[in-house]
């Protein structure tokens, strides 16, 4: 690890929202939390308390960026589009057992969206988070959506985009990505936010 590698990126995937409920792709749509989605958020908060972050970087989406300012982080919150959620096109809102009505087997990480984002653009956006967090001088800490979460951790990886499908991510869970010495590795993975990390 050279000393422009972060000691840690925290990912934090947003609390609970009405779409993360009832499994409707929520990608650029502006869906708020829940109050229990909320409440979640500050869970993280206790559960970081002890960390110190270089960086906070959010995307601008209001369920992300509410609940990073609600677990309290502690250092200004830099917004970036590169967060966003994977634009979904034409399946937005929509669920997967919907689509499969018409596309029988369809996966978002080999099939792609109508109208929507390639793995390869998501890919794109978050090795610039990647690179940013580099620099950053210290941990890290990532708050952002399920799907471009796990892209971010393939690429942390060298792996793939479309190998984030093997990372199954929750709302309101937390990771930890590191090194073990200088490779990248998970160290914690989709863990829910109590004050254990």
């Amino acid at each position: 690890m050279s000393e422009e590698e972060p000691h840690e990126l925290v990912l934090v995937r947003h609390g609970e929202t009405e779409w993360t409920l009832s499994g409707r792709h929520t990608g650029r749509t502006d869906i708020p939390l829940t109050a229990h989605g909320r409440a979640q958020a500050r869970r993280i908060g206790a559960a970081l308390h002890d960390r110190r972050f270089a960086l906070v970087l959010s995307s601008p989406l209001s369920r992300a960026l509410e609940t990073c300012r609600l677990a309290g982080v502690g250092v200004p919150i830099e917004v970036t589009d590169d967060l966003r959620e994977w634009d979904y096109g034409e399946y937005e809102g929509v669920r997967t057992v919907d689509i499969r009505t018409t596309r029988p087997r369809w996966s978002l990480w080999t099939d792609g969206v109508p109208g929507g984002e390639t793995a390869a653009a998501v890919a794109e956006r978050v090795d610039r988070v990647l690179g940013r967090a580099r620099g950053a001088g210290g941990s890290v800490a990532l708050f952002a959506h399920g799907h471009v979460l796990r892209v971010l951790t393939a690429r942390w990886l060298a792996l793939p985009p479309e190998d984030g499908r093997l990372f199954a991510m929750d709302p309101a869970a937390v990771s930890v990505l590191g090194y073990e010495r200088e490779a990248p590795v998970i160290r914690h993975w989709n863990i829910d936010a109590r004050p254990v990390l």
